[in-house]
């Protein structure tokens, strides 16, 4: 199974038109360089939480071991606000921005002045088109209010080439911004599109290519590592039977494709065969690449966090980035790494119950928005009418434009004593309370549920309430038929607390263990490449990458 599924990176050696490269050990360690590193390579791993970091840590033999054991780990790194979702987590890495600054308080929102019937708004969605809906829409970055890193980069220097690889559009265009010079994801068994409207590159059209050829074949599945023997029984949630998956899959089967280690294989691929071919990090200025890793996030969601598929995941993982660290070993480029995930994520409640936590919940139906709102209603006085907006169980909830000034203080009041009783609820913040709250500061790990919900608080998007579930709450209630079986988007550790690994050649190993954010990313980098950056734009510092004596940060 090895050699079958590192063929996929090893693609990249045939879009690039050079020999094979085996994968060897890394040199040994010479000091760093002081000059500004030549490439910018920014890895976001969804749902990649720091628990599921840790879990497998001792079993890394590839990139992974790479990162942890040569470069600066920071175990305890933070996506410090309220909305772990993926678009708000995306927004942070590259901007040093927290979504209450980036404006993306989550992967939808709700914008009752839209001229559609769902008011509901993707975040990577250009509403302005139209016919554009939440799930059909011209992709953009027309919702992100800051630069990113590379944005900022391109600023500096017009020279410098901005690319983003994902396997989402929302995490390639968060991470790429609205300058970068090309932005691709995996669209469909089409294999990866742009959102830049440019023509697709003879080295695109061989990647789709080749993965069409890819996916015509059928997958056997993958040898169980021995570290996920002990993971290898079944678990039932509703209809679904998870946790002794191996990734088999039909010939053309893209779905089985995409919720497998083959998609990130194929986008790890597509990204060195870019550096390769477009010679990124080989020209006097730095340029910078984001690869946006979705696997991890699409087997979590279908499968849990604990089972088979996610081991076997997180070991392909490892032996895909070590492999394309090789490639890039081998084109002699003076690159540095960052590492980290949009948000973390929690196994599912049956699975949870089976081992040691029989307090485990899926949510009450009574608080999905279509429930909730007829209870409102009916409270309030107002039965069979519209009140409240909401894209969940948890998180933003909007009051109807439609209501009087009366019948809004009545349902806002209805609201808040039946959500605040619901033994399922944590808490629930009005937008004047968020409002009044000032930014956080201090360590991610101190802050209030209110500094966590200021963080990804932006006024002309987010809701007029804010629900937050207790933790050991799943957001995805109980049904017969189940589609997804776990997620994320809590206020709780689980879902806030992500890896942030650092590597460059030479550098002095080093762990710190207290909390930093995802913001801090931006202005370490850009300390490396010495883009001045003022402090005043972003809510991230400057981590010092230097063990010892000496401060990367220029200060």
């Amino acid at each position: 199974m090895l050699k079958r599924v590192a063929a996929a990176l090893l693609l990249a050696t045939a879009l690039a038109g050079t020999a094979p490269v085996v994968a060897q050990s890394p040199a040994p360690a010479t000091a760093a360089p002081a000059t500004p590193p030549k490439l910018i390579v920014a890895i976001s791993v969804d749902q990649f939480s720091a628990d599921l970091f840790s879990e497998y840590r001792q079993y890394y033999t590839g990139g992974l071991k790479r990162l942890t054991a040569e470069g600066a780990v920071f175990p305890r790194g933070y996506q410090s606000h309220a909305a772990t979702e993926t678009c708000p987590g995306h927004s942070t890495i590259l901007t040093g921005s927290r979504p209450s600054r980036t404006g993306i308080i989550a992967n939808n929102w709700f914008d009752l002045d839209a001229k559609r019937d769902d008011k509901n708004i993707y975040c990577a969605e250009d509403e302005t088109q139209p016919g554009s809906s939440s799930d059909k829409y011209e992709a953009s970055s027309l919702h992100l209010t800051v630069p990113t890193l590379g944005g900022r980069m391109k600023a500096a220097n017009p020279a410098t080439r901005v690319v983003s690889v994902a396997g989402k559009d929302r995490a390639a265009i968060m991470m790429g911004g609205a300058t970068a010079d090309q932005v691709w994801w995996l669209g469909g068994p089409q294999g990866y599109v742009s959102y830049k409207g440019i023509a697709t590159p003879p080295l695109v059209a061989k990647v789709n290519e080749v993965m069409a050829a890819r996916l015509a074949q059928p997958n056997p599945g993958f040898e169980l590592p021995a570290q996920c023997v002990a993971k290898d029984f079944p678990v039932q949630a509703g209809d679904r039977t998870v946790g002794t998956g191996r990734f088999a899959r039909d010939a053309g089967d893209y779905k089985g494709f995409r919720i497998s280690p083959e998609q990130d294989a194929m986008t790890l691929a597509f990204a060195a065969a870019a550096i390769e071919s477009m010679q990124l990090g080989k020209q006097a200025q730095s340029d910078i690449i984001s690869i946006g890793l979705s696997a991890t996030d699409y087997v979590g969601h279908t499968y849990g966090t604990e089972g088979t598929e996610s081991c076997i995941q997180v070991d392909r993982l490892d032996r895909e980035l070590g492999a394309f660290f090789d490639r890039l070993d081998k084109d002699g480029i003076d690159y540095v790494v960052v590492l980290t995930a949009d948000h973390g994520g929690h196994d599912l409640p049956e699975r949870h119950r089976l081992n040691a936590m029989p307090m485990e919940q899926r949510v009450d139906m009574a608080l999905t928005p279509k429930a909730l709102n007829k209870t409102i209603a009916e409270k309030a006085g107002l039965p069979g009418k519209k009140v409240i907006w909401g894209d969940g169980p948890a998180g933003d909830l909007y009051f109807d434009k439609g209501l009087t000034a009366a019948e809004r203080t009545r349902v806002e009041a209805e609201a808040l004593t039946y959500l605040r009783a619901h033994p399922q609820v944590q808490t629930v913040f009005t937008k004047a309370e968020i409002a009044a709250t000032p930014s956080p500061s201090g360590p991610p790990e101190s802050w209030s549920l209110i500094q966590e919900a200021r963080a990804s608080f932006y006024p002309a998007r987010s809701g007029d309430l804010l629900l937050l579930l207790k933790p050991r709450v799943m957001s995805i209630p109980e049904q017969a038929t189940m589609g997804t079986v776990a997620t994320h988007g809590s206020p709780w550790d689980t879902d806030r607390r992500v890896p942030i690994l650092f590597w460059r050649k030479g550098m002095q190993h080093f762990e710190q263990p207290l909390g930093v954010e995802t913001v801090d990313i931006l202005p370490t980098l850009a300390a490396l490449i010495k883009l001045p950056v003022p402090q005043d734009q972003i809510d991230g510092r400057c981590l010092d990458l230097v063990a010892g004596n000496g401060d990367s940060c220029g200060k």
